[in-house]
């Protein structure tokens, strides 16, 4: 299903310029040729041309300012056209039989023409905001969860990082680096997918992360896991990771972790298939001692099954994004997990088990738009205090 999916990506990427080129001009026609059936509709269509023009540019722009590298001309169709197909709709619809009303045209026209304001400067703000804010304004997340054996007043810090998705070092990369210096975690965990699908081959990429994570330090080591196969290819890994002194990858491995007043087990295990992981898991707590505290680093969140069945203490993953694109009421549209929704990002209690699912730092590719909505990007504290 995933090689699907990118070949899939990949082809709408390929022919997308021609259909968009079509689509873009015969909406913008249809909308001038609209405004010759409103009062002032002339008008009306070319500022609402100009709004998406501008949405054009800003989205053009991202690469050339180094802050985003995905297909322009996809994105500029993907937020072109519900804004001009909209703004056709309330003119046709709404705007123009209101005007040839004689009792409630005023009203009406005026109503139509602040709902055609609206949706066409407010699409303009949601450009801005999924393009430019939303993607660079990095959240921390503190997330406090008792545990046996430890000092009090001394809680043991865990930072998850997860989902770079790296293209090239941007301000986000920058912030994340300059916030965990800030955050001073005892341990970090990075929880896969660390280049973008779109450039895993691209040499300066592969350099741009490998230097994001020789950033990364902590007193008690930087341990990372392989995310999902299509991006965390053998040859990625092996260029991102290999001679990193600072970082520690763990390939199905267990891992004890002891300091002044506490010990835990690290688990990582490889994102290979869930049947697989689900057994390499058992095989791996067998291991340990039976009251120890333990911490199981998996990319997604598919294995909580597994998990649950091996009384893990703490489970981190990602893989979902939180969706990246999210909706008030509904959430995440998409989340890529073999549970749909249903452990789509944050914090769940699952029979005795902590899942923390992160919103990760980077975005998707395969085409798709560089944005980020009701989704900030985050990175998670963990903080393991007595009970």
């Amino acid at each position: 299903m995933t090689a699907s999916l990118i070949a899939s990506g990949k082809l709408l990427v390929e022919h997308l310029p021609w259909l968009g080129i079509i689509l873009m001009a015969g909406a913008a026609a249809g909308l001038v040729r609209l405004g010759n059936r409103v009062r002032a509709g002339n008008c009306l269509a070319l500022a609402i041309l100009f709004m998406a023009g501008l949405d054009a540019v800003m989205i053009a722009a991202l690469p050339v300012l180094h802050l985003s590298y995905g297909p322009t001309l996809a994105s500029i169709l993907f937020f072109a056209a519900p804004r001009l197909i909209g703004s056709a709709c309330l003119m046709f619809f709404w705007i123009a039989p209101a005007q040839r009303s004689e009792r409630w045209a005023p009203r009406l026209a005026a109503a139509g023409l602040a709902a055609l304001v609206l949706l066409n400067v407010g699409w303009t703000g949601l450009v801005v905001d999924a393009f430019y804010i939303e993607p660079f304004n990095l959240r921390v997340t503190h997330l406090e969860l008792p545990s046996p054996s430890f000092v009090d007043g001394h809680p043991f810090r865990i930072l998850q990082i997860s989902d770079m998705h790296v293209e090239y070092t941007t301000p986000r990369e920058l912030s994340l680096v300059e916030r965990v210096n800030r955050l001073k975690p005892d341990l970090i965990v990075l929880t896969g997918d660390y280049a973008n699908i779109d450039f895993l081959r691209d040499i300066q990429t592969q350099k741009d992360t490998r230097q994001l994570l020789s950033h990364l330090h902590a007193p008690y080591g930087v341990y990372a896991v392989i995310g999902s196969p299509s991006v965390d290819q053998p040859a990625v890994i092996e260029a991102v990771f290999s001679g990193l002194e600072n970082v520690t990858l763990l390939e199905d491995e267990v891992r004890p972790v002891t300091w002044t007043g506490g010990e835990l087990y690290l688990i990582g295990i490889t994102n290979r298939g869930l049947n697989r992981d689900g057994s390499v898991l058992t095989e791996l707590k067998r291991t340990i001692p039976e009251e120890a505290y333990t911490v199981l680093l998996y990319h997604s969140p598919d294995l909580i099954s597994a998990a649950v069945e091996n009384q893990i203490d703490l489970y981190l993953a990602g893989h979902t994004h939180g969706g990246q694109v999210r909706v008030p009421f509904y959430g995440a549209l998409i989340t890529f997990s073999a549970f749909g929704k249903q452990y789509e990002m944050g914090r769940y209690l699952v029979d005795g088990t902590t899942l923390y699912v992160t919103r990760g730092v980077g975005l998707e590719g395969l085409g798709l738009p560089r944005i980020r909505l009701l989704c900030p990007p985050e990175i998670v504290q963990v903080e393991l205090t007595t009970k």
